[in-house]
């Protein structure tokens, strides 16, 4: 008797154990998934696993194009939370903009935005040598498919509608164009310009000065003058100061500006528009883009359509018949329906200058 209740306790018991092993095992396979789970959320990039720096090839505040891009730099702190860092002043040599750049990923900065057109092959190189960090040329034309990609906008656009205010403004007919270098995108810009003067003002010419430099107060003075001297009594500027702008109103001319509409505090009495840049949501956009994983390595060329590039409000000097034009031309424009010419490899026939200087 006693036999068989031993044997009655073994069985019962060997029940018990054998479910509270199956238990566990539930419970284990159950804690190996909820860890998984909790590993593949908890490893997802968030904005604080980033950090951007932006090179500048002028001063940060330039007035113009430097100062655009850091406009957009302050915007995309305020609306990410993104750490950012910026160096100014850095010029068109590889070794400079390496020297910066590695300083940056040394520190932890896996996002490098490069701002001017000379950078271009050292981000190449680099983006081959630290896959691990995203490289963003501005207004390049390299690219790779995996971490380097470039950015521009159509800015040959609001160059074409402020050609129409320049057009119309001009009592000499002639106008001046202070220039940085002959490479397509200011070529492209030049050309725009003159087809929108000489929409309105077939009469008019456009005279292109070159500077040889981006941002070069002196040099930029230098040729504004020259202009001015030659009886141009508007004059307009693919620069970085507004260096033109100050010059035309001491000679009493007006003057078109460029990059932001920081130019008509310097020239007020001068200032008639702008095209300008908004880099701002740009930054917004790709460095979600990266956070989120849905990074590609592209070549953005964004027009009016997008915001990146526009015409500042006009002044007062516009005849309204002109004005309404440009608004007419503008809602074309953002609709598809007209767009400017693209002419980069020589001028138009309006232009008096030369490509290959």
């Amino acid at each position: 008797m006693a036999l068989i209740e031993l044997g009655i306790l073994l069985f019962i018991y060997t029940k018990k154990y054998e479910k509270e092993v199956r238990m566990r095992r539930s419970w284990a396979v159950g804690l190996i998934i909820i860890s998984i789970l909790t590993m593949a959320c908890g490893g997802a990039a968030t904005v604080d696993d980033y950090k951007a720096a932006f090179v500048y090839v002028g001063p940060a505040d330039d007035g113009g194009w430097s100062q655009a891009h850091d406009v957009g730099r302050q915007y995309l702190v305020d609306q990410t939370g993104i750490e950012t860092q910026y160096t100014e002043l850095i010029p068109e040599d590889a070794t400079a903009f390496r020297t910066v750049a590695e300083a940056y990923i040394e520190q932890g900065y896996n996002i490098i935005f490069g701002t001017t057109f000379g950078y271009i092959d050292a981000m190449a190189e680099m983006a081959e040598e630290y896959p691990d960090v995203i490289f963003l040329h501005c207004s390049g034309y390299l690219k790779n498919d995996t971490n380097f990609g470039n950015y521009f906008g159509k800015m040959y656009q609001p160059r074409y509608l402020s050609g129409l205010a320049a057009g119309a403004i001009t009592e000499s007919n002639k106008i001046g164009y202070v220039a940085a270098f002959p490479i397509p995108e200011v070529i492209r810009g030049i050309n725009a310009f003159a087809a929108g003067v000489k929409e309105v003002n077939p009469d008019a010419t456009v005279e292109v000065v070159w500077t040889f430099t981006w941002f070069g107060p002196e040099e930029e003075t230098q040729a504004a003058n020259a202009l001015l001297e030659t009886g141009a009594d508007v004059l307009a500027q693919h620069q970085d100061s507004p260096s033109t702008g100050v010059a035309a109103e001491a000679a009493g001319a007006k003057w078109i500006s460029y990059n932001t509409a920081y130019g008509k505090d310097a020239a007020p009495g001068a200032f008639v528009t702008a095209p300008v840049w908004s880099w701002g949501p740009y930054y917004v956009d790709v460095v979600e883009s990266i956070v989120n994983g849905e990074f590609t390595a592209e070549a953005y060329w964004g027009g009016m359509e997008t915001g990146l590039v526009s015409l500042y409000e006009l002044s007062s000097d516009v005849p309204s018949d002109t004005a309404e034009l440009i608004s007419q031309r503008s809602e074309e424009i953002i609709a598809g329906s007209f767009d400017p010419p693209i002419v980069e490899e020589e001028f138009i026939d309006n232009v008096i200058g030369t490509v290959n200087p």
